[in-house]
């Protein structure tokens, strides 16, 4: 986690993203990511990226399906953000800013 200095010297940690955005973009970038990996990139516990994946579902953000014996994920870029500041942007927005684009999808490939 990023940290920063105060104005009194204590140090600080924040981001501009919630842990919510950051395992919605580790989804995003790596659909059939274990859970586990997921949590070690965004910096919480395996458990805690269990239930933030349980938020995403029940709002519409993530899809779950099962393969074999893994799970791959559907991010659904059509959702709005949840705050009443930014909630009419979708979250695809924020997706585009962080994942790459397929080539298929870029408006350059061809």
């Amino acid at each position: 986690m990023a940290t920063t200095a105060g104005e009194n010297g204590s140090a600080r940690n924040w981001t501009f993203l919630t842990n919510h955005g950051h395992v919605l973009l580790a989804i995003a970038r790596n659909p059939t990511a274990r859970l586990r990996d997921v949590a070690d990139e965004v910096g919480v516990t395996e458990r805690a990226a269990q239930a933030i994946v349980a938020d995403l579902e029940a709002e519409g953000y993530l899809q779950r399906t099962r393969v074999g014996r893994r799970n791959e994920y559907t991010v659904n870029p059509s959702g709005h953000f949840r705050h009443p500041a930014e909630n009419d942007r979708q979250v695809g927005d924020l997706l585009a800013l962080f994942t790459p684009v397929p080539a298929v999808e870029r408006p350059d490939a061809g």
